[in-house]
């Protein structure tokens, strides 16, 4: 039950859009030109001149701006576009179509179409990487989607089951909130695999932020936020061809079907499929170092646009079935499943979700909206590992209301609502059925300053009661600042809290031998506490010319403390234990991130990054556990530019460089499966060349790990599966070698 203090803290919440002053307001929408099209255009600046009220255009073009006839010069202006300023003598409807500029110069015209956007006005750390930065690389899904990304690390979970894990600041994904259009995606039971069940070419654009995030899309995520946006019918192609193969024999499918139905709605159907067949067994150790597996996945997707009305509404539908099967190269499922015939693996998964987004923007009001987001999914994993089993369903509700507004004038923003969650899960461990039901109501506020010039604030607090973490606050912050030209110093700090789901975020566990030791402290989700921590950062964006080129740096450094922890401790190769820790537990990062336009159409990428991540075990403080302390990434992007506007050629490098990581600590075994403290050092490079041959259609061809690096033996006694000291939890790097792989890409419009 909810305290009555507790009751009224929400309440408040809810309350204070109500307080609201409206005001006098100029209205009015900004377009581009695009094709002999007036488009609305989003993003332009609109301020009175010499003053700092002004505010952004939405998504469709329009404006609200207070009004006083004190200020009759309105400046509208946005990068690339020719400047206007409008003398305003009444409170009136404005309707202005900016100019393309052709006096740009060509490193101007190079940042208009930078792949991967940094922000030099928002107040937290985000940059939204492109749909074409996504096509610099092979991305079949969202796991393989920042191989060109220097702050987001990838790696593979273990030796068998194929399974890609991401990091965000040193710590694993867990931590971070992964979300499709603002709805939390990858979480409970999808959190292992959740990544590869999101197509590539679904994917429209990724919002990367740092640090605790906003309040608005919940408590949980403690390192950082990533948002995919989904391709829209209205802007998608009516009809997408991908079509790729790989030298491992992987093939892949995805279709997309975009219509107008009417004049307010549109519909697409998104199709992707992807087959592995081909056994692979390049180091000799009986062990396939890829997966077999067959993925159908299938999306129905509807969009309402009423401008007149200022609705946008979505409706989604999406059928997953996804099969895995890993092992020794002799495993049968059919005559070896469960035994000890052979050592193998099967994860089938079947998923099913739909979700509801309405937006709504008020005609007369611009910058007063409400949006509204629902979502439910269904997800059954049936899976064994050897005799281990390990079985999940889950069923998760979620919503959320958020009311948007200003106060005074638009350099206050608010955004105020409140949101609902709720879990089921059942696990099967072995032979222990495990059943809990979570589910959290909470409010939120969160105030938004921004002067248009040299400070922006973001500030949120939200409260939650849940059924087995309580009530509590999650304060966070978020402050940019301006000190001179073409620079951005950022601070945040927040707090997050979330339930550790240990087994079906650490699924690698069961492709080994240890045995699972839980030191219960009578908390409340497996006997352990919620995990609690703060994240605090700093970050530093500097644009420059360098001999006369355009050019950018960034510096951040962000630390993760934990007030408490579900430890994770592999430090006996006889056991996993989780326990709460005892003691501190931090993760530490600094990125250093280097951008130049070297020449006309050539863009180099570069980037180092160190981490010192500790935490304190029952045996003592150690650091974190295959995890590099220092990493190096380049990237090099050239477009060979024909007579035409399209770039008929683009080849991209992408070098990867990581030190060495410590083992956890093999001590306690025979000698001959001891390993050295530390792995050593990994160096990999990627390549691919991009024929454009017209807007419509395009070859690609590349090479991942073009080096041949291998780890010689990432599993430990493979010759005795069934043994005491079987393991296949210690890769640090590439186990295939060399792969390569072409594909095509046809549309119509």
């Amino acid at each position: 039950m909810l305290h009555i203090y507790q009751i009224k803290m929400i309440v408040l919440f809810l309350a204070l859009p109500l307080f609201v002053q409206s005001q006098e307001s100029l209205k009015g929408k900004v377009f581009e030109v695009l094709d002999g099209k007036e488009i609305p255009l989003e993003g332009a600046n609109v301020y009175w001149q010499n003053t700092t009220i002004g505010t952004m255009t939405a998504a469709d073009g329009t404006f609200s701006v207070p009004y006083t006839q004190e200020h009759n010069q309105l400046v509208i202006s946005f990068i690339g576009f020719t400047t206007k300023t409008l003398t305003v003598n009444s409170n009136r409807n404005i309707r202005q179509v900016l100019q393309s500029t052709s006096d740009l110069d060509e490193v101007t015209l190079a940042s208009q179409k930078q792949t991967t956007a940094k922000s030099y006005l928002k107040a937290a750390n985000t940059f939204t990487v492109s749909s074409d930065e996504l096509l610099k690389a092979a991305c079949c899904n969202l796991s393989e989607s920042f191989e060109t990304n220097p702050s987001i690390d990838v790696n593979f979970a273990d030796a068998v089951t194929g399974t890609r894990q991401i990091k965000m600041l040193g710590l694993n994904s867990p931590y971070i909130l992964i979300a499709t259009e603002n709805i939390p995606a990858v979480r409970g039971a999808s959190q292992a695999q959740g990544l590869s069940f999101i197509p590539g070419t679904w994917i429209e654009s990724i919002q990367i932020t740092k640090g605790a995030g906003s309040v608005v899309n919940g408590f949980e995520s403690i390192t950082g936020q990533i948002n995919a946006e989904l391709v829209k019918p209205t802007k998608d192609h009516n009809f997408f061809l991908n079509l790729y193969t790989a030298s491992s024999e992987r093939l892949e499918l995805n279709t997309h079907f975009n219509t107008q139905v009417s004049e307010k709605w549109s519909t697409g159907i998104y199709l992707h499929g992807n087959t592995h067949q081909k056994k692979h067994d390049v180091n000799d150790d009986g062990f396939l170092d890829i997966p077999l597996y067959n993925q159908i996945n299938v999306m129905n997707r509807w969009q309402y646009t009423n401008p007149e009305k200022g609705i946008v509404s979505f409706i989604n539908l999406r059928y997953l079935n996804d099969s895995k099967q890993s092992g020794q190269v002799d495993f049968d499922p059919d005559t070896d499943r469960l035994t000890t015939n052979a050592w193998g693996s099967e994860i089938d998964t079947e998923r099913m979700e739909g979700s509801f987004k309405l937006g709504y923007v008020n005609p007369q009001i611009p910058y007063q909206s409400l949006g509204f987001q629902m979502a439910y999914s269904h997800h059954k994993q049936d899976s064994y590992f050897g005799q281990r089993i390990y079985d999940i369903k889950h069923n998760s509700f979620y919503s959320n209301l958020v009311y948007n507004s200003i106060i005074s004038d638009s350099r206050h923003k608010i955004k105020t609502g409140i949101s609902f969650t709720y879990d089921h899960f059942d696990e099967l461990v072995e032979t222990t059925d495990i059943e809990r039901n979570d589910n959290s109501f909470g409010g939120f506020f969160e105030y938004a300053f921004d002067n248009l010039d040299k400070f922006t604030m973001t500030a949120g607090i939200r409260a939650d009661q849940h059924n087995r973490l309580g009530f509590f606050i999650t304060p966070r912050l978020h402050m940019r600042y301006t000190p001179w030209e073409k620079s951005a110093l950022r601070a945040s700090v927040g707090r997050g809290k979330r339930s550790a789901n240990i087994f079906a975020e650490n699924q690698s566990l069961f492709a080994s031998s240890r045995q699972i030791n839980i030191s219960d402290a009578g908390g409340e989700i497996y006997g352990l506490d919620p995990e609690v921590a703060w994240n605090y950062g700093i970050s530093f964006l500097q644009g420059f010319n360098l001999f006369e080129r355009k050019a950018d740096i960034t510096l951040d450094y962000y630390r993760t403390s934990f007030e408490n922890q579900v430890v994770v401790d592999w430090e006996n190769p006889y056991e996993i234990s989780f326990y709460n820790l005892k003691g501190q537990s931090f993760a530490n990062s600094f990125q250093f991130e280097f951008n130049y336009n070297i020449a006309k159409q050539l863009d180099l990428r570069a980037a180092y990054k160190y981490y010192d991540i500790q935490t304190d075990y029952t045996l003592g403080r150690r650091i974190k556990p295959l995890v590099p302390k220092h990493r190096i990434f380049a990237n090099l992007g050239y477009e060979l530019r024909g007579k035409n506007t399209e770039a008929p050629w683009k080849f991209d490098a992408t070098y990867n460089y990581l030190s060495e990581q410590r083992y956890p600590d093999t001590s306690l075994s025979p000698e001959q499966y001891q390993l050295d403290e530390f792995s050593p050092t990994v160096g990999t490079l990627n390549l691919q060349v991009t024929k454009v041959f017209s807007p419509k259609f395009e070859v690609y061809l590349g090479g991942e790990n073009v080096t041949n690096v291998r780890q010689a033996d990432p599993i430990v006694s493979p010759e005795d599966p069934f043994g005491p000291n079987f393991d296949t939890n210690f890769v640090y790097g590439p186990i295939f070698g060399s792969m390569y792989y072409t594909g095509l890409r046809f549309k119509l419009n």
